[in-house]
């Protein structure tokens, strides 16, 4: 006997400011349904979501719940007045023999439920919530974005106690490892229609893809159709005008269906710009040790960062990734150690408070308030990696209307801020980005953007990210923190770390590890003295560099001929390529062997 559904939305339409959200939107969630609610940030998933919830009152339709069922709903800012402690607020409802399961839920997501409301922090906050939730145990269980704020070791907590559950959940999050270990079914927000697919979010993009492909295809074909009725128009119609009104008519009604479809929204137009080349050392630390009351941070840690390097920092939040950081940017004192910063450094940061955006201001003045970008006070330009831009242009270009410029920041969701503030960066030159936690909020589309992007990018990117697939896509080195100062380097991604450690992501005992759980290339690069191709290597560099030299001397005196340029500009923009190049090679060559030298006399 099939059983009623858990909650029934029919011909749901909704408007806010004029401008409708959705539209004959209707949906069904099933006893056992695990549906992952996708859409590009702005789309409505939240707003969709407290509807589903019965927050949000639609302008017409139906919202449905079958008798007895309790919807729980997580929401991101949750509202904790009249409760003085986090536990408090996560208790309130529940009966006083299922109190015991806060604390319970408490410790799997890491927060006090001792912390006092006043003083906790907007993660903290959102983990009293999602207690909450967990600990009511509704039947059908709505979690907007619960990953955020949530380190890896929390997320891994949730998704097996999601895993176990009993209940239907509906999930928004940009955390596509969370999604595809958790969802049997899809629901996607597309300029206000509700698409179902009775796949989880493996499939999505490949659903998606092939969606808009077809979209494409009909939006071609109607083209096409358009111009062939218009050009009969213009060049028959006067002989027909009588017999031929209908199709004139149809031709109307044509333009009217292409006027009438919704434009897909673009990706924002996001570059980072390399700045002049750093050294080939970017940082080398030897020996770090730090504490903070008591607390370790690391101990005795060496690392050395070379140009293009993609650095991931991983571990429980509160161990210590962010200072970590700041001391290999010298923004922090080590206790024990030394720090060496590489030459023509051009830092840019991505904080994941967001403290460089002032809430209050305007989009508009956050970002013509930027001394860091060259401009100041009320005006309407700012320098983008170089060149001039209008402001209200440039923010069209990160997805921003006119609107949204003259609007305060406060009134942003956690996606737009992170959109403006990765505009921030992007509008100067850089060749050592720092991210920290910057996946936070930003839609699927966006982080494949992001992702793009600094694969291209000619800097070196340390980046501090719980997002699994995201660590798996960009890092080629990865530095697990895992406690009582041990900071160990692994290659490759976060995957890649999982396989070389072994086991489950666990805090580490207070034992140091054992020097074999390092991995070989780990291992090679903390030895003393030199590898035979090392030495090699060594050996030949003296020869490279003499006949780098003897060419870069031959294209000088070359170039020097004040009449090349105008008699054969062709032979001498060759030359000019083949001087930088080698101008290059040598700079590369010379930190090598200084590398080297160092290395074989340590």
């Amino acid at each position: 006997m099939a059983r009623a559904p858990l909650l029934q939305l029919s011909d749901i339409a909704l408007t806010f400011g004029g401008d409708p959200v959705f539209e004959d939107l209707s949906l069904v969630i099933q006893p056992g349904d695990r549906v992952a609610l996708v859409g590009r940030n702005g789309s409505g998933k939240s707003t969709l979501m407290k509807v589903m919830a019965g927050l949000v009152l639609p302008d017409d339709g139906t919202r449905v719940a079958s008798p007895g069922v309790q919807v729980g709903y997580m929401e991101q800012e949750p509202t904790m007045a009249g409760f003085a402690t986090l536990g408090d607020y996560a208790a309130s409802g529940l009966d006083v023999d299922e109190a015991y399961k806060v604390e319970m839920v408490a410790e799997g997501l890491k927060f006090d439920p001792a912390g006092a409301v006043a003083t906790a922090s907007g993660g903290e906050r959102r983990r009293a919530a999602l207690a909450k939730l967990m600990a009511e145990a509704p039947e059908l269980m709505l979690l907007d974005e619960p990953t955020n704020h949530l380190d890896i070791e929390a997320i891994a907590w949730l998704e097996n106690e999601l895993k176990q559950t009993r209940a239907a959940f509906v999930l928004i999050s940009h955390d596509r490892a969370f999604l595809r270990a958790l969802t049997r079914a899809t629901l996607w927000i597309d300029r206000g229609a509700v698409r179902r697919a009775e796949q989880g979010f493996e499939g999505f993009e490949e659903w998606r893809d092939k969606i808009w492909d077809e979209e494409d295809q009909q939006r071609h074909k109607l083209n096409r159709k358009i111009k062939a009725e218009a050009r009969w128009a213009v060049e028959g119609i006067s002989a027909r005008r009588k017999r031929n009104q209908g199709r004139v008519r149809a031709l109307q009604e044509l333009r009217a269906e292409k006027a009438g479809q919704i434009k897909r929204q673009g990706t924002a137009a996001m570059a980072f710009e390399g700045g002049p080349v750093s050294g080939k050392k970017v940082v080398e630390a030897f020996g770090l040790t730090k504490a903070f009351d008591g607390k370790s941070i690391v101990q005795g840690f060496d690392l050395t960062v070379q140009r293009g390097d993609r650095i991931a920092f991983v571990g429980p939040n509160g161990v210590g990734k962010t200072t970590l950081i700041k001391m290999l940017l010298g923004q922090v004192e080590p206790d024990e150690g030394s720090i060496k910063l590489g030459t023509n450094l051009d830092i840019a940061v991505f904080d994941q408070t967001r403290a460089a955006l002032n809430p209050e201001m305007s989009l508009w003045e956050n970002l013509a308030n930027d001394p860091e970008l060259g401009v100041s006070g009320k005006s309407d330009q700012i320098m983008v990696r170089g060149a001039p831009k209008h402001v209200v242009g440039y923010l069209k270009e990160f997805l921003f209307d006119e609107a949204q410029a003259r609007a305060p920041v406060r009134s942003l969701s956690g996606g737009e801020k992170a959109r403006l503030l990765l505009a921030r960066l992007m509008a100067r030159e850089s060749n050592l980005l720092v991210l920290d936690e910057p996946t936070n909020d930003l839609d699927i589309e966006t982080l494949d953007l992001l992702q793009d992007i600094l694969g291209d990018y000619d800097g070196t990117v340390l980046l501090v990210s719980h997002d699994r697939d995201f660590l798996d896509r960009v890092a080629t080195t990865t530095i697990a923190m895992e406690g009582n100062g041990q900071a160990v380097v692994y290659a490759g991604g976060w995957t890649d770390y999982r396989t070389q450690r072994g086991g489950d992501f666990v805090e580490a005992p207070v034992a140091p590890k054992p020097a074999a759980k390092k991995t070989k290339a780990v291992e090679k690069k903390a030895a003393d003295g030199l590898s035979f191709t090392e030495r090699h290597r060594l050996e030949a560099l003296p020869g490279i560099i003499e006949t780098l030299t003897a060419e870069i001397a031959k294209l000088e005196m070359l170039l020097s001929d004040p009449e090349l340029f105008t008699k054969q500009p062709a032979k001498f923009q060759k030359a000019t390529d083949a001087l930088v190049a080698r101008q290059t090679a040598l700079g590369e060559a010379e930190d090598e062997w200084l590398e080297l030298e160092e290395k074989a006399v340590r």
